[in-house]
């Protein structure tokens, strides 16, 4: 027999749990910043920046920010802002030129970080003010009232780190480096010492550029002794499939993997933010953190928001302790999010790190990914939300980002309207923020060979269009004029889900499964569905999925007795308005204490039923 249960779930707040604009959740929108506003159709691979274009930011116009805040977004996360290495000639404006055998793709990728005190050049209509452009589009985002998130990774540098005007009191990573020892507490980076670095060997037929010609190309960088490689490779000639593009930072974990530094006594788990910084500065760091230190105060000092760690499980617990407490401590409402796979640690890094939200992608994505392609039930889920009940204001839900296949693409579902339950499930079932990737509420399949890597992810590597999403910005109008009508059927389903999640009390509040209590006492509910229901103050939601491709759910949902306890009805009818479906709406009919609703779900089809507790219920 199934077990059910109820969880409510108290609202252990988590920072800047909610929306700027409403009292709903957080929407952060990831826009890939050189591939968003680009309107360029050639889509040659391996080609130029003049042959296929590139976004700026500038194509960030005030209409284009007003269409995001009407989709429902609270915050951007611009994908790619600090000075990467790329194969561009920027000689002119005083950069030095890259090298193709150590850069991935010819735009290069966005965390292979070159410069963190300047700005990805190719997004300068200006590249000699592009700092001055990139100051006007934050002030130009916050005057649309969202906030801007950019990109700090901590864990690896380009192999070719080079910083331009900078603070006097910065120095290069690597600058003061001892490199006659493979480690030393305050090198910034590890050291083979007597080797040279040698390039990779190259597999299945790859050249840098696609083979063109490149002053630079010669299968050869000047790097002596060699440092580790960016994943942690230790040889002085990394593999084809290292990030042998970077170079790994050293935050004081001896080659042994033992710690050069003060741990954090577990008491502080449970400690404010004062606690963690005057722990630190009463404590000698190695150089590395004061480095990162001084980059995020340096990025908040231009009036950016937030960051996105990337793989910030690569990096010691104490240094996210250090670190965020120096940001909370600048800015309190600083947005801080992170990229973390490993469930086992996700308590670590919340807790003693300081993070306010962590990716939910081995659990919750994973799992819905598999149900999408058919791959499982949905019982599953009730496990998954009741292992994270404890932090699940914390966890970031998507089913796009940048790292992971298109909805659309063959290799996950091959029809974007395959995967709306999934984004109504993700959207709405935690208190967390909601992630969406630019193109995902267009369909985009990420069909494109760009160059570097393979389709399904939109390239990161190179110039490339965008085709749906360039039939939603309609040459810089952003009114999605060449959307065919199903794409513009889609974009409609996200904004009217993603708006109601920015102003839904209830999905800050508390949470019960109806799922399994439906499975066990509901013979015409199953597997294929998924409900559960939210509620806080007068706002009560019953939410339903149904995942089945072919199958309408035309039945009963059941609604425990101690869901109608929690709700606090008297026995009655009680009108339900569905929030994504204008006219598909129901009764919640009361009586011996528990509840029934008549649905009439199609395949694929979800109901957010809304009930607000100040409608009087008809008897």
């Amino acid at each position: 027999m199934m077990v059910w249960m109820l969880w409510v779930v108290a609202c252990n707040t988590a920072p800047s749990e909610t929306s700027k604009t409403g009292s709903g959740k957080i929407v952060i929108y990831q826009a890939f910043t050189r591939l968003w506003g680009n309107t360029n159709t050639t889509n040659k691979p391996w080609g130029t920046i003049k042959e296929n274009g590139v976004g700026k930011f500038a194509d960030f116009t005030d209409l284009a920010l007003d269409s995001l805040k009407a989709l429902g977004i609270t915050h951007i996360w611009y994908t790619g802002v600090p000075h990467h290495a790329l194969v561009n000639d920027y000689n002119a404006v005083g950069i030095d030129n890259d090298d193709p055998d150590v850069v991935k793709g010819r735009a290069g990728s966005p965390y292979a970080v070159k410069d963190y005190y300047n700005v990805n050049p190719d997004l300068a209509t200006n590249p000699a003010k592009r700092l001055d452009e990139f100051k006007a589009l934050v002030e130009r985002t916050h005057r649309h009232g969202l906030q801007v998130i950019i990109d700090i990774v901590p864990n690896h540098i380009a192999r070719h780190y080079k910083s331009g005007p900078k603070p006097d009191s910065v120095t290069d990573f690597g600058a003061e480096d001892d490199t006659t020892v493979a480690y030393h507490r305050n090198n910034s980076f590890y050291y083979i010492p007597g080797q040279p670095f040698l390039v990779p060997k190259a597999e299945n037929g790859y050249q840098p550029l696609g083979g063109e010609a490149h002053p630079l190309a010669d299968a050869k960088f000047a790097e002596s002794p060699a440092k580790w490689t960016g994943n942690g490779s230790r040889l002085a000639q990394p593999n084809a499939g290292d990030w042998y593009e970077t170079i790994k930072i050293n935050y004081g974990i001896r080659p042994d993997g033992t710690k050069d530094f003060d741990t954090l006594p577990a008491p502080y788990a449970t400690k404010p933010i004062a606690d963690h910084q005057a722990f630190w500065q009463q404590k000698s760091v190695p150089l590395s953190w004061k480095k990162f230190r001084d980059i995020a105060l340096f990025w908040l000092s231009l009036g950016v928001d937030g960051f996105r760690y990337d793989m910030a499980e690569m990096v010691p617990v104490e240094f996210w302790s250090y670190m965020n407490a120096a940001i909370k401590t600048k800015n309190p409402n600083a947005v801080l999010l992170a990229e973390v796979y490993n469930p086992a640690e996700y308590r670590n890094y919340i807790n003693l790190g300081k993070m306010d939200y962590l990716y939910d992608k081995v659990d919750l994505y994973d799992t819905l990914k598999r149900i999408v392609q058919g791959n499982g039930g949905t019982d599953g889920i009730v496990q998954v939300r009741n292992a994270l009940q404890d932090i699940d204001a914390h966890l970031i839900r998507f089913l796009e980002n940048h790292d992971e296949q298109r909805i659309a693409s063959p290799a996950f579902a091959g029809n974007p309207q395959h995967a709306l339950p999934a984004m109504v499930l993700s959207a709405t079932l935690g208190k967390g923020p909601t992630l969406i990737y630019f193109g995902q509420e267009v369909g985009e399949p990420g069909n494109e060979t760009a160059g570097f890597g393979q389709p399904t992810r939109t390239s990161i590597f190179d110039y490339v269009g965008v085709p749906h999403h360039q039939r939603w910005l309609n040459g810089g109008k952003c009114d999605g004029g060449q959307l065919s009508p199903s794409e513009q059927a889609l974009r409609q389903y996200y904004q009217r889900l993603l708006a109601f999640t920015t102003t839904s009390p209830a999905l800050t509040g508390n949470y019960a499964h109806l799922h399994a209590y439906n499975r066990q006492t509901n013979p015409a509910y199953n597997a294929k569905l998924f409900a559960f229901a939210r509620w806080q103050g007068p706002q009560k939601l019953l939410i339903i999925n149904n995942f089945s491709s072919s199958t309408p759910f035309s039945s009963t949902l059941m609604v425990s007795p101690e869901v109608i306890k929690q709700f606090g009805l008297a026995e009655g009818k009680y009108p339900l308005v569905d929030a994504l479906k204008p006219g598909h709406d129901s009764k919640l009919v009361v009586s011996g204490g528990a509840g029934t609703v008549l649905v009439n779900l199609a395949p694929l089809q979800s109901a957010i039923f809304v009930l607000n507790i100040d409608t009087y219920p008809s008897r």
